[in-house]
């Protein structure tokens, strides 16, 4: 342990006398975990950390798949990694820009781990890191102390990649984005087990960002389409399965991206748009209510551009 890592760690178990995020790594399959995060909005309570994390553990060291939100829920993170295993985590795979995807990387890159992610990834990162920050820095006060922006250094710029780590792959699949512009799969096919970041919410309503590219987004979804994975990890709400993902995630964006395309072609007005759009196969979800209009204003403004 380097003596900068021993320092952030224990500057990390005197904030915890203030509040500790309750992370916790739940079995998968064999050797993958994910610690699953709530489905409402970042808190103190949570650290920022609303999203999942995910662990999987080879005989070469462990891999995180992102990193969390700040210092402390980094540290949370890893203490609940080395609640399942001694290997030390050798990589961090950023899956994608949003602040808790990446934020905590600082805290394992002192620790020695290697992080990776998509080309595409970092100057999304870099031109939000400072907005993401602010908002943060605001909600959490002195539990965001020690965080800054970490950016990775192993990148892949190849719509298609493997990696490997004690004998075992990782594919990474990119397909020009989604939630963000890095947003890519994390596949485990000696597993049966897909991480998905941010391409698949269940259980809540998934986000459109000024970022975000919907027309991607469906690309990207379409790989998880041809992987049929047995378990898929999302970025927000329980492991999953792929007809699940196609009702939650890909049903919607597909209805609205239609909807709009014929609201766009008719001028019609974004107002009626998005008031005329059917919500009713999604109204349960988690936060629909909040992030609706949002999404199908920026997906109608996405639709002129196209």
């Amino acid at each position: 342990m380097t003596s900068r890592f021993l320092a952030l760690f224990l500057i990390g178990l005197l904030a915890s006398a203030v509040s500790a995020a309750e992370v916790q790594f739940e079995k998968v399959t064999d050797g993958v975990y994910v610690h699953t995060g709530e489905l409402g909005g970042r808190t103190q309570a949570n650290e920022g950390l609303n999203a999942n994390i995910g662990l999987v553990v080879t005989p070469g060291g462990a891999v995180l798949i992102d990193s969390g939100a700040t210092f402390l829920s980094a540290r949370d993170i890893a203490a609940a990694a080395r609640r399942v295993t001694d290997q030390p985590v050798r990589w961090v795979i950023n899956t994608g820009g949003q602040d808790h995807r990446w934020l905590g990387n600082g805290f394992f890159r002192a620790g020695g781990a290697e992080l990776i992610a998509h080309a595409s990834a970092v100057p999304d990162m870099q031109a939000r890191s400072g907005d993401q920050m602010q908002a943060l820095g605001s909600l959490l006060g002195p539990r965001f102390a020690e965080t800054r922006p970490v950016y990775p250094a192993r990148l892949v710029s190849t719509p298609d990649s493997r990696l490997e780590l004690g004998g075992l792959g990782f594919e990474l699949r990119h397909r020009g984005g989604a939630h963000t512009p890095g947003d890519w799969l994390v596949w485990i096919p000696d597993r049966d087990v897909v991480f998905t970041g941010d391409v698949v919410y269940v259980d809540r309503l998934l986000s459109v960002l000024p970022v975000s590219n919907t027309r991607q987004w469906l690309e990207t979804f379409g790989v998880l389409e041809t992987l049929k994975p047995k378990w898929l990890v999302p970025g927000h709400g329980r492991v999953t399965d792929l007809p699940t993902a196609q009702r939650q995630t890909r049903d919607y964006l597909q209805s609205l991206r239609a909807h709009m395309k014929d609201a766009v072609g008719q001028m019609q007005d974004i107002g009626v748009a998005v008031r005329s759009f059917d919500m009713k196969p999604f109204e349960t979800l988690h936060n629909a209510a909040e992030l609706h209009p949002g999404n199908a204003s920026r997906v109608y403004l996405e639709i002129e551009r196209e």
